[in-house]
């Protein structure tokens, strides 16, 4: 591998002992085996207001977004784990994807997300996995120009999915979230050759 791509990693939940932060960071050790360098992120750490264009129009992009927006801007592709609220996206994913989605002075439209690729995962205790709501999430970046592969993983009964230290109990479920980690490396890399 020439290139050696840049990930940036994050789980949409703010719970301290989220299974889907526990999952993103299985992905990004495969990511990092492949050769990429992994930024890991807690959303919990973006005091991000829900977003409000009179909000924006007055005040600007909030520092939490722009510190935001400039990790994703520094980064070709995205691990996302990303937890089912409702069968649908959580709202704090949502509204971090709709911050970093505004325009600023300067830049091109949706900067952060056009020619980016992502890999998305999810863990939910119930027996789907998060299945539910990976359709959105895939729908949402989908459509503001990230490329998101095919490949994703859910984890079921994600309560008694993993170890006291975070580490999942199946030995091949940890070894799938490992290869989407490496497959999304992979790919990046090979985008980047293509387009030197």
């Amino acid at each position: 591998m020439t290139h050696v791509p840049r990930i940036l990693a994050l789980a949409g939940s703010t719970r301290e002992a989220s299974y889907n932060k526990k999952l993103v960071k299985t992905a990004a050790a495969g990511a990092r085996k492949a050769g990429a360098e992994v930024t890991l992120v807690d959303l919990r750490d973006f005091a991000l207001p829900l977003f409000d264009e009179d909000l924006e129009t007055r005040h600007g992009l909030p520092p939490a977004a722009r510190q935001l927006k400039d990790l994703m801007l520094a980064h070709q592709g995205f691990l996302i784990s990303a937890p089912e609220y409702n069968s649908s996206i959580t709202a704090l994913l949502k509204n971090a994807i709709d911050w970093a989605s505004r325009p600023v002075p300067g830049e091109a439209n949706l900067a952060c997300f056009v020619d980016k690729a992502a890999a998305l995962m999810s863990a939910s205790p119930g027996a789907l996995g998060g299945l539910r709501g990976l359709v959105h999430v895939r729908s949402i970046l989908g459509n503001i120009g990230v490329l998101v592969i095919p490949d994703q993983v859910a984890v079921m009964r994600a309560h008694e999915a993993f170890h006291a230290d975070g580490t999942l109990k199946d030995e091949r479920q940890r070894a799938g979230v490992e290869a989407l980690g490496e497959k999304l490396a992979r790919l990046l890399a090979r985008l980047h050759v293509q387009a030197t």
